[in-house]
């Protein structure tokens, strides 16, 4: 059981790395796919980045809790890996995007399918027995 339970965690601190460095890359690269795809200053740019940020959020917002309710029906691994999948198309989109229409596309795709964190959160919180929990004092 404590062997499962080590691969469980190690499973989600890898996914989780994966978002996070995934995100981390593009963060510093955005400003300059903004100015090159629309013409504009770098002030523009950082206007059109915030919103591009508020899309993700936003629908990270509405649909977490949907997927949410789909690891609860069918597993928070797969819940897991479909989130990477839908980050991954995410990054291609940036990467091929002629138009900044098809960036919003793809933040607002990744902000539907990224629910790896609330996911490995409830995976970590299923895993974990009372005895492994940490104490908290009141």
């Amino acid at each position: 059981m404590l062997q499962n339970r080590q691969a469980a965690v190690s499973f989600i601190f890898i996914t989780l790395l994966i978002d996070v460095i995934g995100f981390g890359i593009i963060i510093p690269v955005m400003p300059k796919l903004i100015t090159q795809l629309t013409g504009e200053t770098l002030s523009h740019a950082s206007r059109i980045g915030g919103w591009l940020m508020f899309s993700y959020a936003f629908m990270q917002f509405i649909c977490a809790p949907i997927l949410g309710g789909l690891s609860d029906r069918y597993g928070r691994r797969s819940v897991l890996l479909f989130s990477l999948f839908g980050f991954g198309v995410d990054y291609i989109f940036m990467a091929l995007a002629p138009t900044i229409a098809w960036l919003f596309l793809g933040r607002i795709l990744a902000g539907i399918l990224g629910s790896s964190f609330t996911t490995g959160a409830a995976y970590i919180a299923d895993i974990s027995t009372p005895k492994s929990a940490p104490r908290t004092s009141v």
